[in-house]
């Protein structure tokens, strides 16, 4: 139509206002037209290619050749899921399924070939790349199930080819095979994966955007966090993008590339947020659930670490031991970490969880029923042993009963919660002189009394005060405390 407009543009009368605007109206029409065609074009050459890899996908330990060879020829697969998975397996190993079933023919009496050594090339061309295929599925996959472990369980992943079998093989770090198949679901599925993977990445799938579908649900927890950092890889060569529910597959260290999707209104429909953000509290939750796993992971990062029953008693160890360090009467070992477990009965889960990581623990109970309780556990025993189970009465000088903590400092606490917190308990405390201290507190001052207004109290005197100030015997003790709590955790 343009080629037409230039051709009639010598009959356009010039002096014709009018029909000289129309033309130029027509050109500027057909530009603007030709102009967004192009456009259009350009994005549909350079739009990509989006491939879904989906939980469904599987490879049989045990693939016959020679009725997969039947099957593809006739386009009769019985079990897409499968016959897909097993069909990106030959892929990967540069045959056919017909190539390899006519390779296994050699005990096939009918069966004959002229040239012996063609089909000796092809049967070693066929070896080499049967082994080439297990070093690098191999490697993948002891990326994620045992990147730390030298003797790794999935040692060594073969393929082989029996007659008219190809088998998928696991050999442990005994030596022992099994098949695929009798491997855990989440090992089968991570074999799949990277079979399938490495087939269509090579072929015509390279450079496309990858889509994963909630990838790795089989996967042990700790195994997740591993295949994220195999996805990582992963996008060097193809952009990737997953869809998950766990908090495993999300890296606190990649909350940029993080995209929160939900869907609260089918009229409006599925939003996608470009910030970490969303109108529904559920939607947040495994980004939550990502960042406290991260921040519980610091509890291992001292290999010393030393249970407190709670939050008060974490302040009254951390101000004495300032205070016995500047003085220069006793100095705890920096490397040692305090954990508070917020209750006593909570003491033994934490001692559980850091002694399975090989590290040393002590725990600090007070002598009180509760004390007591989680004192004479069983497992509390077994993970620590007695010689790093202290207890607060074994150092109050003079020795109290059922001491808590706070009777290492009960006389000095009882002249602070007088002078900052109006709290007079003298007169009791001289007349039960055995008694716990937070027992004649709670006594003489009733519902008023906090243990947390307490040691605030005295963290603020610790700060303006030294352990001279301290009474002698306060002194001794809370030393004693200190020096058992370095020989416990040597």
């Amino acid at each position: 139509m343009k080629a037409w407009l230039d051709e009639k543009l010598p009959y356009v009368d010039e002096d014709d206002e009018k029909e000289t605007e129309r033309w130029e109206g027509l050109v500027s029409t057909l530009n603007h037209a030709v102009e967004i065609q192009e456009f259009l074009s350009y994005l549909d050459k350079n739009k990509p290619i989006f491939v879904l890899y989906s939980n469904y996908f599987r490879v049989k330990p045990i693939i016959h050749l020679s009725n997969l060879a039947t099957r593809l020829a006739n386009g009769s697969l019985d079990d897409d899921a499968y016959d897909y998975g097993n069909n990106c397996l030959l892929k990967l190993l540069g045959f056919t399924a017909q190539e390899l079933s006519d390779l296994g023919r050699t005990s096939d009496p009918s069966y004959k070939t002229t040239d012996i050594d063609s089909f000796r090339e092809k049967l070693d061309q066929r070896s080499y790349q049967l082994n080439a295929a297990s070093v690098e599925l191999t490697q993948q996959i002891i990326k994620v199930w045992n990147p730390d472990d030298k003797k790794a369980e999935a040692s060594r992943l073969r393929l082989t080819a029996d007659g008219q079998y190809l088998k998928v093989v696991v050999e442990d770090n005994l030596g022992v095979e099994v098949e695929l198949d009798q491997r855990s679901e989440g090992f089968q599925w991570l074999v799949s994966f990277f079979i399938v993977f490495f087939a269509e990445a090579k072929g015509k799938h390279k450079n496309t955007v990858l889509l994963l579908d909630e990838p790795g649900v089989s996967l042990h927890a700790l195994k997740q966090r591993e295949f994220r950092k195999t996805i990582s890889l992963l996008a060097d060569e193809n952009q990737t993008i997953y869809s998950t529910h766990s908090p495993f597959l999300v890296g606190p260290d990649e909350l940029d590339l993080v995209r929160v999707v939900e869907l609260t209104d089918r009229t409006d429909g599925t939003k996608v947020h470009t910030t970490v953000s969303s109108s529904d509290p559920a939607a947040l939750l495994p980004l939550q659930e990502a960042l406290g796993y991260d921040l519980a992971q610091s509890l291992f990062a001292n290999q010393r670490n030393l249970i407190l029953e709670g939050l008060t008693d974490y302040w009254y160890v951390e101000a004495i031991a300032s205070l016995l360090k500047e003085a220069g009467n006793a100095s705890l070992q920096d490397k040692i970490a305090l954990v508070p477990a917020n209750t006593a009965s909570k003491v033994v889960y934490f001692a559980t969880i850091l002694t399975s990581h090989n590290l040393k623990v002590a725990a600090l109970l007070d002598s009180d029923n509760a004390g007591d309780q989680a004192a004479r556990q069983e497992v509390l025993i077994h993970r620590l042993s007695n010689k790093r189970i202290l207890r607060t009465s074994d150092y109050a000088v003079p020795k109290i009963e059922h001491a808590e903590i706070e009777d290492l400092l009960r006389d000095t606490l009882a002249i602070i919660a007088k002078a900052d917190l109006d709290w007079d308990i003298t007169s009791a405390l001289g007349n039960a002189s055995e008694k716990p201290i937070v027992d004649i507190f709670q006594k003489q001052i009733g519902k008023d009394f906090s243990k947390y207004k307490l040691a605030k109290a005295f963290l603020r005197w610790s700060r303006d005060h030294t352990a001279n100030e301290l009474k002698a015997h306060e002194v001794e003790g809370c030393a004693n405390l200190i020096n058992a709590i370095n020989a416990a955790l040597k």
